[in-house]
């Protein structure tokens, strides 16, 4: 990239350009003094940066330049930025936070995990590797060898390496390569996960189906639709599928389901 001339501005950049604008104006200026506009200068929120003036200033007026997380890391405690704005930052900069939540931390809060009990059909919730964090009864009445007691509460590991999900989920093969393909888009938001990575090279040496159909690329958004189950005491059942995401939480998924009548 030529740094001295960069290319013409792009939405995005436009959008980044405002909100890098608009919190430095907020920020009250450590020295006194009168000053002809609000916040900080530029060059002041650069230095606490550890950003040069000048690519800082690029940022600001729109310019086609890029950051790393590290960087964006600085300035987002140079701008004094919440939780949400800083999620907001990397966002619009097309970056990864460091900082963003790991599987270490993805513990269903208990408001949440009462929420899910008080829902009275089959429901639970993923965090971003798709380990089940919160369920209610009726979910673990239904997905027999996933839930229960001493079970591993992975989605994935339960479709592709438990007998009892072969045997309990209808067309198994085509659910689990469309379970797989919804898989991949969140795998592609944190591949430079290490947790990540190692969930997914595990399946591939211990899933020959797994490994096949990971090499096919498949990506499907995060779709509802029927779900048929032959659970081995309550016979057929079918259910609607619903998947919800959290506003606090993105990395969480909420999936319900509802009986069908046929």
């Amino acid at each position: 990239m030529n740094r001295d001339r960069p290319r013409p501005e792009n939405p995005q950049h436009r959008v980044l350009a405002d909100f890098l604008r608009t919190h430095r104006a907020r920020l009250t200026p450590s020295t006194r003094g009168r000053r002809r506009t609000p916040g900080l200068r530029r060059e002041e929120v650069a230095q606490l940066s550890g950003i040069s003036a000048t690519w800082y200033t690029w940022m600001e007026q729109g310019r086609d330049v890029s950051v790393s997380p590290a960087a964006l890391n600085r300035l987002a405690k140079a701008l004094q930025l919440t939780a949400a704005e800083r999620a907001y930052l990397f966002e619009i900069a097309g970056k990864r936070d460091p900082k963003a939540p790991t599987h270490e931390s993805m513990a269903a809060p208990p408001d949440l995990s009462d929420a899910v009990a008080a829902i009275r059909t089959p429901a639970y919730v993923l965090d971003g590797l798709w380990n089940a964090v919160a369920w209610n009864k009726a979910a673990t009445n239904l997905f027999v060898g996933w839930l229960g007691d001493d079970q591993n509460r992975n989605l994935l590991r339960y479709i592709f390496r438990s007998p009892s999900a072969r045997r309990l989920i209808g067309d198994w093969e085509d659910r689990a390569r469309r379970v797989l393909a919804e898989f991949r888009v969140d795998y592609g938001k944190r591949m430079d996960d290490p947790a990540m990575q190692s969930l997914v090279d595990d399946l591939r040496r211990k899933s020959a189906f797994f490994a096949e159909t990971w090499d096919e690329h498949l990506i499907l958004s995060r779709e509802g639709g029927e779900r048929t189950f032959d659970h081995p005491a309550d016979g057929q059942r079918t259910y609607r599928q619903a998947t919800f995401t959290f506003a606090t939480r993105p990395e969480f998924k909420l999936v319900i389901l509802t009986p069908l009548r046929h």
